[in-house]
């Protein structure tokens, strides 16, 4: 059974939300080339959009979050993905504290009225939540982007826990 528990690929996926352009994704992106002949045969990819149409929502082992939530779809996603993952990780400013994506929530009552239209039109909420809001996280990775050496830790310390690798938890 310990041999099977080794073997085993760890599911990850990679979500964005509301944010500044998916910075994290694009190191997120970065670091797979860097390690990926290291971690092709310890993970297998379940979403990211830069590399995958397809959205797995079930069974994942490792989320990954980036972005503030904005809307009631974001919200109801968020929750979802909470519910499927065993382990779940906010990464980057804007899924851990909201900003700078919450900025808004700071806006005056004149301000709100001016931006009102582009609000409705996108279905965005008068104010901006993180994901620590909403869910609880199991670790974060901060920073705009985020911080490539946090995140390599986070990322390898859950893949050793998961494959029961004792010696290196």
């Amino acid at each position: 059974m310990k041999e099977k528990k080794k073997n085993k690929k760890i599911k990850i996926a990679w979500f964005s939300f509301t944010g500044c352009g998916g910075d994290s994704s694009v190191v997120f992106m970065e670091i797979l080339n860097k390690k990926w002949v290291t971690w092709r045969n310890l993970v297998e990819l379940r979403h990211f959009s830069l590399v995958k149409e397809k959205r797995l929502m079930r069974s994942i082992d490792i989320a990954f979050i980036e972005g503030a939530i904005s809307n009631k779809e974001e919200e109801s996603l968020l929750k979802k993905i909470r519910k499927v993952s065993k382990v779940v990780v906010a990464v980057g400013s804007c899924a851990i504290s909201g900003a700078p994506s919450n900025h808004r929530n700071f806006f005056d009552d004149k301000t709100i009225e001016e931006i009102s239209h582009i609000l409705k039109k996108f279905k965005y909420r008068d104010k901006v939540s993180s994901v620590l809001d909403i869910i609880k996280a199991d670790a974060t990775v901060p920073g705009c982007p985020m911080d490539e050496k946090i995140f390599i830790e986070t990322f390898e310390r859950y893949i050793k826990e998961m494959r029961g690798d004792k010696k290196h938890a």
